[in-house]
Parts: C-alpha cells; structure tokens; sequence
C-alpha cells in the first residue's frame, strides 16, 4: 500500500485552519499572555503543598492538609505514570499555547468524528467550527474549567469509534474507541463523560433497533460484545484514577450522610444544591437568540446608548459612574443566579438542525432527536418534574451539580444534525420543491419566531429577574425604580436587537440552500458560505463574553499568588498549625491553601462529614470556637475595623495532638455532631460506640498535665511521626482529618500497627499506651498500587489492539 499524501492533503490544511482559527481567536496567548481563570488559580492554590513536596522528595503524596484541613489529594494533584492515554492526552493538550490548545483540540476532535460519519472536508469543517465556537463551550474557558474543555473536545471521539464499531469496523473501530475512551477520561471530568454516555445509550438503541430490523442479530452481538470490551480497555487505562475517586466519592458530599437530621441525602449531592444551577424553561430560547435571557450577568446594557446610563445621566451621575454601571449591570434576567454567557448554539445551526429533523434519514436522526431532547430537559433541573424523577431513581445521576453544563453537549448533536441535514440535501441533490415544506417549516419556526420577538418583545415578557425585587442602587426609591425601569427597557432592546440578528442569519442561510436547490449555485459555493456564517454568527458572539480583555499578562498572575502581608506574618510561625479566613467565605475560596494549611478550600468534592461539622458549627454565627480550637486553628483571619482583613492568633488552639481527660460515647451521628456545642475538646473526646473495640480497655482515664506529652515530631503530608510519654495508658486526639481509617490512614506505634478510631466527628484519635513511645500515621491507600498495575496493563493491552488494527487495516488494503 502506497502513502498518498494528496488524499490527506484536505484534513491537513483543515488541521492548519483549525489551528489558525484557535489562534487568531485567543491572539494575546501567542504574545505570552495567559487568562486569569478563576478556578484554575484555586486548584493551583489547592495543589501547591502536593506539588512542592513531589519537587522536593521525588515522592507523591496522595493526602494534603491544605485544604479543609486536610483530603487526599486524587482531585488536586495525582500523577499516573502507567496510563499511556495519559501521557498521550498530555502532549496533545501542550502542543499549543493556552486556551488555543482547547479550541483547537474541540475543533479536531468534532472534524474526526464527522469524517467517520462519512462527511466531506467541507461540511466536517463546518461541524467542527459550529462545535467548539459553541457559546457555551466558549465562556467556560475564562471561568477555568479546562477539564471540562477537553472531556468535550474527546467526546465526539469516543462516538466515533462506536460508530465504526457498530458499522462492522471491528478492528479499527475497537482500537480508536479504547484510545479515544482513554483520553476521555484522561481530561478527567466525569460528569461530562456521564453526560456523554446518556447519548451513547441513546446512540446504541437506535443503532441495535436498526440492526435487529435488518436481521442482523449476530452482527449486534459481536458489535456490542467489542465496545464492551475496547470501552474496558479504554476505562483500565485509568484504574488508579477511576477505584480512587470511587472509593473517595463515597466520603464525600456526594456519599450518604450518617444524620437522619439529613432528609436530602440518600446516598448522593442534596438535591437543593444539585440543582442549584438550573437552566430556566423558557431560557432555552438562548440557543436560537444570545440576549433571549440579557446575555451574562454583570453584562452590557448598551452602554452610553442605553436608557439605563440617560437615566442615570439626567439624574447627576458622573459619567465614568453612568457609563461603568451600564456597561457592567444587571442585564441578564433569567432564572438562575449567576451566568457567565448564555447557551447560544448559534442561529445557523438551530436553522439547520431543525430542517435536519426533516430531511435527515436513517438512525442518526432519532439518536440526535433523542439526544438533543434529553439533554435540554435534564438542563431545567428543578423547573421540572422529569429531573427529580431523574435524580431519586437514575443511577448516578444524583452525584453531580450544575445541570446546565450539559448544554454543553447540546451543541454535539445540534451541529451533528446540521450538517447530516446539508450533506443529504447536496448528495441527493434534492431540488427546491422537494425540501420547499421542509425548509418553509424551519424558516417559520426560528426565523419567524425570531422577528416576531424583534417585532413585539414586550408582547411576551415582562423582562423582569427575581433578583429584581430586591434591587436596589442608591437607597432612594424613586430613583432606584427609575433606574430599574430603564434596566427593563435596556433588556427588551437587547433581545430586539439580537432577535433580528438571528433572523438575518437564517434568511441568508435559507436563501444560500434555496439558490442551491434551484441550481442556481453550486455546492463549492455554499459549503463555504455556510461555513463563513456559523463562523461569524458564533465568532462575534463569543467575544462578548470571551475576548482579548479576558488575558492578562503572566507576570500579574504571578503577583496574584505572592504572600500577601497577612500571610508573611502567618508565615513566621515555623509550627505546623491550620489557618481560617473568616474575612471571606473561607469554604468558596482556596487562596490560604496556597501557603498555609486551611480549614477552607475551593473543591466541589469536599469531605461530607467535614462539610457538616461546617453547616453545623462553623456557618453559624457565632461559630463555635471550641471546633476551631480542636481543628488546631491557630490563626484566624477577621475583618479588620476599615474593612481591611487582619489576623489574630488563637491561644486556645489544641495543637497537633493531646491526651484528653474523659471519653463520651454516644450512639449515632446526630448526637455526635451535636455533642460538639458545649464541650471542652481538650479535656473530653466525643467518640461514636462502634469505635468501643478500638478503645479496648480504656474507660478511667488518669490526668497528668504534668508528665503526659505528646508531640509532633516531623511532618510530610502523607507520613506524620509524634513522641509521646505518658505514665498510664491514654487517649490521643490528633488534629487531623479521619479518613479511612485503619484502611488507607493507618497508625504505628513503635513500628506496630495499631488500629485507630475517629474522634469529635471527624479527628484522628489513638489509644496511646503508658510510657515513652514513637507513633506514626501513614497514608498507605491500596488503590494506588494496584491500580497503577492495572494501569500498566491495560496500556500494554491497548498498544497491541492498535498495533492489530494498523496490521489488519494495512492488510486489508493490500
């Protein structure tokens, strides 16, 4: 077999294009600038005592006490040496600079997928472009949710070899699905690859419904039995990760809390914050028009040209105030909190996917219907019954939050059928009166609807926000119902204008398909009209949100994480002690993690039962300082009298660990955590009676603050040694997090194994016996090892089934 390149030389210049797209999208990344990512700064903060230790020692550390006072760090900072789709998925993911890297690897990884599906060049181009300039997909770059990024960018893959699979491409189809089902999981986002398998399920039903047809029963068991297999493969490269985090998930948030005073929890996230983000019914509409909902929070008004900054103008205002407050103001007046940009998938490609509906034929069709369908529901949340449905019976549904980010993949299947819908109507040369209803029905639907809200928009909405009501600016009524008044009016000029926007766009996309259909141009020239509207419809919308003033230059971010004077001061104290920042809200914010060991953190994966001591005691006001004291808080940061943060130490922090004087024993978790309120944690441990065979013997405990003494001695992360003498055996509390205990966590005394017992809800604590004696705790998590043999495997498996089916594809083409 002969290489020609002049077969390949159309995916290499589409390959270029998307690259010079990327660039051309995020240019001040070529000048060395990055963007300043909210969430990526935080998991640096969250990671940076794991990746110093791995600098310093050589050694990972699977545990951190940076955050929450302390988590393993399987979500933070974990390396996998032994997954080959790893090491593959990271020199994909470095090859080019920050975030063109990801739009250019969402754009590759659509193209390929197209290609399979039997597209052209020119309309796999087109998909791929609809793809990742997606809105939705394009504002949850600044925001820092680059894993999301790419579990999207390989999404469409993992399709694409079950495609191949089940159109009899075993070979082929089994190796790219294991390799592609790798690098899916490699991004690491899970919730995105759950998300994906719903339409996988959808995709396989409406391929077996087609097969079983056919009478071609054998051909679906063998096809089903491969993906089983290659997806396996694919799913071992990521042993270590995927028992890790499973093992991990089932102490977090998105375990079953222990509290029958917990009615929401049944063994996931409560449903309440589940669904905390939830896409509002009639927000939908933000698919077909960018502004149907106001755009992004703390978006444009319009300006100097908005009846918001006249307002504001004719009652005195400066200027620099009118023109700042209505360019960064309450535009959006959708359902939900707080929004980045809207779902826009672009009026082109909602045009499209609608007549695709029509004029698509075969199982595709009801796969994109089923899919598209689905997830729009699922993204409502708690605006409808179907989810909560969803959510109590589902497996694993329940685990995540923020629903909506599953507009996300919306766009996959909306493009999908777009340009299925073009490629039919081009290679069967359908003329016009046989797509004259198709088309007029599409037209009516989104271009019609769109004019008639640019027409009419006060018609049909009041363009009011919930978060209205309490609106309030200058503390003067009239004034500030003035000012909302003209908010209102700023609104529906805002969906007015983009109403007709749309409308444009999909008459020039109508009339280019019906010139074509008429014969009046041919398909060289509407492929790359089609392609130059979605690029300009999706293009200039995503600036809105995400442009050259999202970057900022490297130095700046580096000045972000610099120690601040509070932290120098902290800083001084060379102990081993935790830190909590009550000047902010120390459990959505990961910045002390950065230098300090914290009671805080940012991570949607918290520890359930630390989670609770912090709704029980820690969010109250006044919190209880008796738990800050236990957690060994000995700096706590306040607001100063000028606003200004100020920290103040804590003498009655416990320390690192300390013989207590009484042992209560109590019979469930709700009086446990309640047990808490009014106690004196060095004296008394506050221990549940499942731990009794951990106690042994020890009921009567003698004092002596004079001769007991225990004490740090050296501190890694994942390995802490104390000296203790005592003269009669005692109970040790350590101020550290229980976690698996006497399973990953375990405890040495004298280089003996010693079971250990959690103490005061979520502490360490260790029956320590009388005399002088080392004690050490280790985190020795077995899914580590074995795990990373697994790993090491299933690459071993994965390079021979692509070795196999470059052998067999040769072969076959001999």
């Amino acid at each position: 077999m002969q290489f020609s390149f002049k077969k390949f030389l159309p995916h290499i210049v589409a390959i270029v294009f998307f690259a010079v797209l990327a660039g051309i999208y995020a240019s001040p990344a070529l000048k060395g600038k990055v963007i300043q990512q909210h969430d990526i700064q935080m998991a640096q903060a969250a990671a940076h005592e794991s990746v110093e230790f791995r600098k310093s020692t050589g050694e990972t550390t699977w545990w951190t006490n940076s955050m929450f006072g302390g988590m393993p760090t399987y979500m933070i900072s974990a390396q996998y040496p032994n997954s080959i789709t790893t090491r593959i998925g990271q020199y994909a993911n470095n090859a080019l600079p920050s975030p063109i890297n990801m739009i250019f690897l969402e754009m590759l990884g659509m193209y390929i997928f197209l290609i399979i599906l039997g597209l052209n060049n020119w309309l796999s181009v087109l998909g791929a472009i609809g793809y990742a300039l997606g809105t939705f997909n394009m504002v949850i770059i600044p925001a820092g949710h680059n894993s999301k990024v790419l579990a999207l960018a390989f999404a469409p893959l993992v399709l694409a070899g079950t495609v191949l699979v089940m159109r009899g491409k075993y070979w082929i189809g089994a190796a790219l699905t294991a390799l592609f089902m790798g690098l899916e999981l490699y991004a690491n986002h899970v919730q995105i690859t759950y998300y994906l398998f719903l339409s996988w399920g959808i995709l396989i039903v409406a391929e077996a419904i087609e097969k079983i047809k056919a009478g071609q029963i054998k051909q679906l068991a063998i096809s089903l039995a491969i993906l089983a297999g290659s997806l396996g493969i694919g799913a071992a490269n990521h042993a270590m990760r995927l028992w890790s985090n499973l093992e991990y998930s089932k102490e977090t948030i998105r375990g079953k809390s222990e509290l029958k005073s917990n009615t929401q929890s049944n063994g996931g996230l409560d449903k309440d914050y589940a669904f905390d983000w939830s896409y509002g019914i009639g927000e939908t509409g933000t698919l077909l028009i960018p502004n149907f909902r106001g755009g992004a929070s703390g978006g444009s008004l319009g300006g100097n040209k908005s009846e918001t900054y006249k307002v504001l103008i004719d009652n005195g205002q400066p200027e620099d105030v009118a023109l700042g407050f209505s360019e960064r103001s309450v535009a959006y007046w959708g359902d939900q909190s707080f929004v980045g940009g809207p779902a826009y998938a672009g009026a082109v490609i909602c045009f499209l996917f609608l007549l695709g509906c029509f004029v698509v034929r075969g199982s595709l069709k009801y796969w994109l219907i089923g899919t598209t369908v689905l997830y729009i529901v699922l993204s409502w949340g708690k605006n409808f019954f179907f989810n909560d449905l969803m959510f109590d019976y589902f497996p694993m549904f329940n685990k995540f939050r923020a629903v909506t980010m599953i507009l996300c993949l919306v766009q996959l299947s909306l493009v999908t059928m777009a340009v299925l819908a073009i490629k039919r109507i081009v290679e069967e040369k359908l003329t016009f009166e046989q797509i004259k209803q198709d088309l007029l029905i599409s037209f009516g639907l989104t271009a019609g609807f769109s004019l008639i809200l640019g027409l009419l928009p006060d018609l049909f909405f009041s363009f009011r926000s919930p978060n209205d009501a309490t609106f309030q600016l200058s503390g003067n009524q009239s004034f500030d119902t003035q000012i909302l008044n003209a908010i209102v009016k700023d609104r529906a000029s805002l969906l007015r204008a983009d109403a007709f926007r749309t409308f444009i766009y999909i008459t020039i996309t109508a009339v280019a398909i019906w010139a074509f259909a008429k014969g009046k141009i041919k398909e060289s020239v509407l492929y790359p009209v089609l392609i130059l509207l979605v690029t300009l419809d999706l293009f200039t919308v995503d600036k809105r949100y995400f442009n050259n003033d999202s970057f900022i230059d490297k130095a700046a971010v580096e000045e972000n994480t610099a120690p601040s004077p509070i932290d120098a001061e902290i800083m001084k104290d060379k102990g081993i002690y935790k830190v909590i920042d009550l000047s902010t809200n120390f459990v959505g914010d990961a910045k002390m993690s950065y230098y300090h060991q914290s009671l805080g953190g940012y991570h949607g994966a918290k520890l359930r039962r630390y989670q609770e001591l912090v709704e029980h005691h820690l969010s109250k006001n006044p919190l209880n300082l008796q738990v800050l004291n236990m957690l060994n808080a000995k700096y706590v940061i306040v607001p100063g009298a000028q606003g200004n943060p100020t920290v103040q130490l804590n003498p009655e922090a416990c320390g690192n660990a300390w013989f207590v004087q009484e042992i209560k024993l109590v019979p469930t978790a709700d009086e446990e955590i309640n047990a808490l309120t009014n106690f004196n944690p060095k004296k008394t441990a506050v221990v549940d009676e499942r731990f009794k065979p951990e106690l042994g013997s020890l009921s009567v405990i003698k004092a002596d603050s004079i001769n007991n003494k225990i004490t740090l001695t050296n501190y890694k992360p994942n390995h802490l040694t104390y000296s203790s003498n005592a003269s009669s055996e005692q109970l040790a509390v350590f101020s550290e997090i229980f976690y698996r205990g006497n399973q990953d966590w375990k405890a040495y005394i004298d280089g003996q194994y010693k079971p250990h017992l959690r103490a005061d809800y979520v502490l360490r604590a260790l029956v320590v016996p009388a005399g002088k004696h080392t004690i050490e705790f280790k985190f020795e998590p077995e899914v580590v090892a074995k795990g990373s043999k697994i790993d090491f495997i299933a690459s071993f498996l994965l390079v021979g089934l692509l070795g196999l089916a470059i052998f067999f594809e040769v072969k076959k083409k001999k």
